[in-house]
């Protein structure tokens, strides 16, 4: 008995019910001859309520639930979670499902309402987008079931606690792929980049075919077959391609809810994968007052997995970086040119030039692309209309800011710095487009 309450909840039709009997007994005081019809009304009110106890308690019929997650979730994007919801009662039922989301959403009001007939099965889904790594607990997924009587409520408890870890934007890894196959630049909002010569490893050499680049005609070899034949060239292959993730204080600060580090982790996921699709190696570090997170630049099958996992169990420690050590780091252990894509953030120029010397000379023996971020907040503030002279005050210190970040971008460039200044949200296509573009160029 003692469970049967437990899962019994009355509904807000008994309580209306209720308070029209009570009204109605208080008024048959100065109108007795209302006491009879509320009389019988109390006693069907009565009979109703064991009616509806025994249909939803007694009948052999029951709801069935079950929650459908990921084995993982992507961080920063929207990821579906499915509830499949069957009514196995003899009628139509009215449910309230109740999932028990992980508290990292702060999410205390969710809840779904449906009208579910006999035997009908309903999927039900929603979304749920993360914005820090790590293991995620949802609790139990509660549905209320009513009858059509509507005086209580039924509930049914469904998928007990269950862990799901949250990982690196691998739905963005999914939605970039195709980007190391195709040369069509202009998809998903990706510049075209006109190519510039070739690099100078040659593949084959094949039937002309609309489309091919004419300057590319062997005449020798179409001579000989006495149909057009052209060179085929590929970009050169087995090219080291590392990230370089400042984990540092300055890559706390959040946009859109996610961390410049964050960011950044999700932009090498992304990038690992077409360096090795496009036939490079990819490797990545992490650095702050020490040099951790390494995997050495490789092209194996494993690879992926293993930056992923790396990605996974990076945190930021809240010091100052070191970019002497990672300077020494680098020349100690990666002897081979490399693309260094560096993830960091400078703020003023001061910030920079305390570091310039070891840009400059990391930049002598790779190539080095500093990547960096707009503050995308201060721009939003700055493009305000000012109501009052603090507020253009304000806004005149927030473009002093923006234009201090302009001038770190040309400060780079004047010693010769390859440099990416991008909004947070466009960091991933930002840097696949750099890296097409080193490619086509031949940079490297």
């Amino acid at each position: 008995m003692k469970h049967l309450f437990k899962h019994t909840f009355l509904q807000q039709r008994f309580f209306i019910a209720l308070t029209v009997l009570i009204f109605g007994f208080l008024t048959s005081y100065m109108f007795p001859n209302f006491f009879g019809v509320f009389k019988i009304l109390f006693f069907l009110f009565v009979l109703l309520f064991i009616v509806d106890f025994l249909l939803l308690f007694a009948s052999k019929g029951q709801l069935r639930g079950k929650r459908s997650v990921p084995d993982k979730l992507s961080n920063g994007d929207a990821n579906s979670i499915a509830i499949e919801v069957e009514n196995g009662y003899l009628f139509p039922t009215q449910v309230k499902i109740i999932d028990e989301l992980p508290f990292q959403f702060q999410k205390r009001d969710f809840g779904l309402v449906s009208r579910l007939l006999s035997g009908e099965v309903k999927n039900y889904g929603y979304e749920l987008r993360p914005t820090e790594r790590g293991v995620y607990s949802f609790g139990n997924l509660n549905i209320f079931a009513s009858s059509p009587v509507g005086f209580i409520a039924r509930k049914f408890v469904f998928d007990s606690a269950h862990e799901v870890p949250v990982y690196p934007s691998f739905l963005q890894l999914r939605k970039y792929d195709l980007m190391a196959f195709t040369n069509r630049l202009f998809q998903y909002g990706l510049k075209k980049i006109r190519r510039i010569g070739h690099t100078m490893e040659f593949e084959q050499i094949k039937e002309y075919v609309q489309g091919d680049d004419i300057r590319n005609i062997n005449w020798k070899a179409t001579a000989k077959k006495n149909q057009l034949m052209v060179n085929q060239y590929q970009d050169e292959k087995s090219q080291p391609i590392y990230s370089v993730i400042d984990k540092g204080r300055v890559m706390k600060m959040p946009f859109a809810e996610l961390s410049l580090l964050d960011y950044a982790i999700n932009a090498t996921l992304v990038i690992s994968n077409i360096a090795i699709k496009k036939q490079d190696k990819a490797g990545m570090f992490a650095f702050s007052n020490t040099i951790e997170n390494r995997v050495v630049a490789e092209r194996r099958s494993s690879q992926m997995n293993l930056i992923l996992e790396t990605l996974y169990n990076l945190r930021t420690d809240y010091v100052e970086s070191d970019f002497s050590r990672l300077y020494v780091d680098i020349k100690r252990n990666i002897n081979q040119r490399s693309l260094l894509l560096l993830y960091t953030n400078f703020e003023t120029l001061d910030a920079l030039h305390r570091q310039l010397g070891y840009l400059q000379a990391l930049a002598k023996q790779h190539l080095l692309v500093v990547i960096f971020f707009e503050n995308t907040e201060l721009t939003h503030f700055a493009d305000k209309r000012p109501e009052n002279v603090r507020q253009i005050f304000e806004q005149t210190i927030a473009e002093k800011f923006i234009y201090e970040k302009k001038l770190i971008v040309n400060e780079l460039r004047k010693h010769g710095i390859q440099t990416l200044l991008t909004k947070p949200e466009d960091l991933t296509v930002n840097t696949i487009n750099k890296y097409l573009e080193i490619k086509a160029r031949g940079l490297l």
